[in-house]
């Protein structure tokens, strides 16, 4: 059956074309005028065809980005006029006919081909005109590429595909609740899930082994570069019968085949099994829990040694230390220096190691002679290296240490280039105090089961307790988190006890699970690597909301649509709700 619009589309046309009549059609992405012979680049979802007009009546009426029907016959292009960027440079089509589909009625927002150069909140109250752009809609294309492959790996690897409702119920834990008001039920709410957290655990509960989905989740949190305001999508995925390692197996097989897979060319990837560190270690020697390990500079802690040193600063305080092999100049401490301050440190401290190994700098006078050489040993230092050190309380002095390690890798040029490292981080504490309310609630998700149990849930410090929680980070972001879960009533019951939440409230907000697993609930583990911040990283966007076809603004508003909006009076009265002024 022939389509009345075009016989081919643009990545069809080839020089085995040349001398046929054909019909194409598409978006006209520029008109250049050569004098008596005139030329449109015709722009479908697929390529662009240079269309030849020696008849100038047919360029009457004629715009930049109108949709347009083209009939004419297919040539070869002159060899002096070849485009070798283009699939179809070699051929062009002299236009016939030209029929508009689709007129342009008033002045264009922006050139469509340097729209990423634009201001984003006006890209994206245009961003159909944005996502014609080659490059943004490439990044939507590749996208669909992704999503499609981690669901045939999924599927490849025994999970099911299972989709879990949109309108829930509202859950006292993690970040804010979209909340949907009912109509049926006077002063009653939905709220959009989070993550699928309850019902992907029913559905272990349930008898299903292996789910995953593609999964939509809402929170209502504020934008930063690598988190979508409103919502976000995730690989969803639960195990039953599964420990942690299981996990980290599946999350390793499917992270590893993608990235593999969607690289960019001439990056590696790390290979499975993939490190695993303790949210402890990484504090320590990253000053975060989210490690890049592109960079090879590790924080060592000096703190039991400086307590034995008349360096006042650091007596009774965390001091945390970064060596560096690379020639400085005082301008770069300086420049380093004014980077510290701006991060709240005090000042930033340090020592040059010279040629006999004894010390230049600041702090050498107030280390006793007879404990130098110990410090070179314990640092690990040679002749050439400068060491820095970061001194506060413990989670100050590890944040500022995380901070400066950053930042000399940076600007040492230390980080490797053209890889994806990925490690694991667990062994998350299970709870943590509210520094305001003083208050022991949980420090992640409130269904992971701790290790050590029951026991340890009744015997041991809340705080000492760690939890069967862990992330997968790649280079610096977070891709992931996940746990093994709390499956047993009374354990759980306990758990939420500690956090300030009777068994009655338990069942009030999470009756679903809670009567669950009155019924014989199997162990089960699972994770949900974010689906944006992976296509971000492969397609080494600095901003997540590049590979969104439609995102909010930074500001969690649709400029497009115009959300949030405004809704009748009586919309209002249909909920039961009343805006208070």
């Amino acid at each position: 059956m022939s389509n009345i619009y075009r016989d081919v589309n643009l990545s069809q046309v080839s020089e085995s074309d040349i001398g046929k009549e054909l019909k194409v059609s598409g978006w006209v992405e520029n008109i250049r005028d050569h004098g008596g012979v005139s030329f449109i680049d015709l722009r479908d979802m697929y390529g662009v065809l240079q269309v030849v007009l020696r008849d100038a009546a047919l360029l009457d009426g004629i715009h930049k980005e109108e949709c347009i029907c083209i009939e004419g016959i297919m040539e070869k292009r002159d060899e002096e006029t070849y485009n070798p960027k283009l699939p179809t440079g070699t051929i062009e089509l002299e236009a016939k006919k030209i029929t508009i589909l689709g007129k342009v009625y008033q002045q264009l927002p922006f050139e469509v081909m340097t729209s990423k150069e634009v201001r984003e909140d006006v890209r994206l109250k245009y961003r159909y005109l944005d996502l014609r752009n080659e490059k943004v809609k490439d990044n939507i294309l590749f996208r669909s590429q992704v999503i499609s492959f981690l669901r045939s790996k999924m599927t490849e690897m025994g999970f099911v595909d299972i989709q879990t409702p949109i309108l829930c119920a509202s859950s006292p834990e993690g970040a804010r609740d979209y909340i949907v008001p009912s109509r049926k039920y006077k002063g009653k709410f939905y709220a959009l899930p989070q993550a699928p957290q309850q019902y992907k655990q029913l559905l272990m509960v349930s008898g299903i082994d292996k789910y995953f989905q593609i999964a939509p989740c809402f929170r209502d949190e504020d934008a930063r570069a690598d988190r979508s305001p409103g919502e976000f999508y995730q690989l969803d995925f639960e195990m039953s019968f599964a420990t942690q390692e299981d996990v980290f197996r599946v999350g390793e097989e499917v992270l590893s085949a993608t990235f593999e897979k969607f690289a960019p060319e001439g990056y590696t990837v790390t290979q499975a099994p993939y490190p695993v560190i303790s949210y402890k270690q990484a504090m320590l020697e990253f000053g975060s829990d989210k490690p890049d390990l592109r960079n090879p500079l590790r924080i060592i802690d000096v703190t039991d040694f400086f307590q034995k040193c008349t360096f006042k600063p650091f007596i009774g305080k965390t001091v945390r230390a970064i060596k560096v092999h690379a020639d400085m100049s005082k301008g770069f401490h300086e420049k380093l220096l004014k980077f510290a301050t701006s991060i709240g440190m005090g000042g930033l401290g340090y020592l040059e190691v010279k040629e006999d190994l004894s010390y230049k700098g600041p702090i050498d006078k107030f280390i006793p002679d007879e404990m130098k050489k110990e410090f070179l040993e314990l640092a690990g230092l040679e002749a050439g290296d400068t060491i820095f050190f970061m001194a506060d309380k413990e989670e100050k002095a590890a944040f500022f240490a995380g901070q400066i390690r950053n930042e000399l890798g940076e600007k040492l040029d230390l980080i490797e280039k053209n890889a994806y490292r990925f490690c694991y981080v667990n062994d998350f504490p299970m709870f943590e105090r509210d520094p305001e309310t003083k208050k022991i609630g949980f420090t992640h998700n409130p269904f992971s089961m701790p290790q050590g149990g029951l026991e340890a849930l009744k015997t041991m410090d809340p705080l000492d307790i760690l939890a069967y929680q862990y992330d997968i980070v790649c280079n610096g972001i977070e891709l992931s988190s996940g746990a093994v879960r709390n499956h047993d009533m009374e354990i759980m019951v306990k758990a939420f006890e500690i956090a300030g939440y009777d068994e009655e409230v338990l069942k009030a907000k999470f009756g679903a699970l809670y009567n669950a697993f009155q019924f014989g609930a199997p162990p089960h583990a699972g994770m949900a690597p974010g689906v944006d911040r992976m296509i971000m990283l492969l397609r080494n966007e600095e901003n997540i909301r590049e590979v969104i076809a439609f995102p909010m603004s930074g500001t969690a508003q649709d400029l497009m649509c115009g959300a949030p909006n405004e809704v009748t009076e009586q919309q209002l009265r249909e909920v039961h709700i009343k805006v208070r002024d």
